[in-house]
């Protein structure tokens, strides 16, 4: 029941910002007379940036929680024309990365707005060629009209619709894109394979949940921990694949398991992602302190006698993942509110 949730957040809200008693009553009275009156009620400001923090400290499958009360929250539910929304989506990439030391953001806008990307920026994906988990978002944004230059790193363009209407799309300014050219400083062939990726990872497909009600356009960014590009993205059989082409330029010996190829390769193209992005100026984490600082967010969390849940398998890196302390721990993956959720696949062509 929606009066139930809006008031079980409301007294977590409150009791952590020590507010007074006699306000929580007025709060909740208020938000109970409105949902009778419409169904709903409307978060101020002040509750609306307390929750959308909160869901990041909810977030089971985050490693990087330890900074949840960092998170710069734009309450952007004023918005309502066309041109305001493309502005507030370009300004939000622009700001967050911030010249390349990226800074943690949400934009929230009234479920009027609808964006179909998974994030803001992605890389297209063709038959051979491109990141192949774009491939079906890729189709929709040629046929809006959307044409790329068929290359491994063309930018997707925003894909969005206003009330339900039909979908659009809206190509990016190409100066508020910051990519990093992948380089290794001792194996220079590397940089023959013109490898690179864009520098802030800007989450656009989940439901943004608080007291009840859902903010279905809410996209949020914090910054890459190194795995996410140097193991998943490039060398997951399902993405680009890169692995063996990555080994041969390191001159490693891909003809038999025991050269231990992968695995050497894997550990040098890690240390080149982080060191490209660090000597490009962007922000990035590397996995062993990402993990020190879940730690401490633990410890913090402890101290205050709040429960952390997680999804291990997410919160565990996928390189060398026994050095970590999450791999020798449990995590209960209990999902609690505010959250961030994926939004439920409704059978709806885009095209139509």
């Amino acid at each position: 029941m929606l009066q139930d949730k809006a008031t079980a957040f409301i007294i977590e809200m409150h009791q952590a910002l020590n507010i007074n008693e006699n306000k929580t009553k007025s709060r909740i009275q208020e938000i109970k007379k409105e949902i009778s009156q419409t169904g709903t009620y409307t978060h101020t400001t002040e509750e609306l940036e307390y929750g959308a923090k909160v869901a990041w400290r909810n977030s089971n499958r985050c490693i990087g929680r330890f900074f949840w009360d960092k998170l710069i929250v734009r309450d952007l539910r004023h918005i309502d024309s066309e041109s305001s929304f493309i502005n507030a989506i370009e300004d939000h990439i622009e700001t967050a990365t911030n010249g390349g030391k990226i800074k943690p953001m949400i934009s929230i806008f009234s479920n009027h707005f609808e964006i179909m990307n998974e994030q803001l920026i992605r890389y297209a994906g063709y038959n051979h060629i491109g990141d192949p988990k774009s491939k079906k978002f890729t189709q929709l944004a040629q046929h809006l009209g959307w044409q790329g230059q068929g290359t491994e790193f063309d930018i997707l363009p925003l894909a969005y619709r206003i009330k339900n209407q039909t979908f659009k799309y809206h190509t990016y300014k190409t100066v508020i894109i910051k990519e990093v050219q992948i380089t290794h400083d001792q194996y220079p062939d590397l940089e023959k394979l013109n490898l690179k990726w864009y520098a802030v990872p800007i989450i656009s497909n989940m439901d943004l949940e608080i007291g009840g009600l859902y903010y279905h356009t809410a996209p949020f960014n914090g910054w890459y921990m190194e795995t996410e590009i140097g193991v998943r993205n490039f060398t997951d059989e399902y993405r680009y694949n890169k692995l063996r082409d990555i080994a041969t330029a390191f001159h490693l010996d891909t003809t038999q398991t025991s050269s231990y190829w992968r695995d050497r390769a894997l550990v040098e193209f890690n240390y080149a992602v982080y060191h490209s992005f660090k000597q490009s100026g962007v922000s990035i984490v590397d996995h062993y302190t990402a993990s020190k600082q879940f730690m401490k967010f633990e410890e913090n969390e402890s101290k205050l006698n709040r429960k952390v849940t997680g999804k291990w398998s997410w919160l565990a890196p996928p390189l060398s993942p026994s050095l970590v302390h999450n791999y020798h721990k449990g995590y209960d993956n209990e999902m609690r509110s505010p959250n961030f959720l994926y939004k439920k696949k409704q059978n709806v062509c885009p095209f139509h």
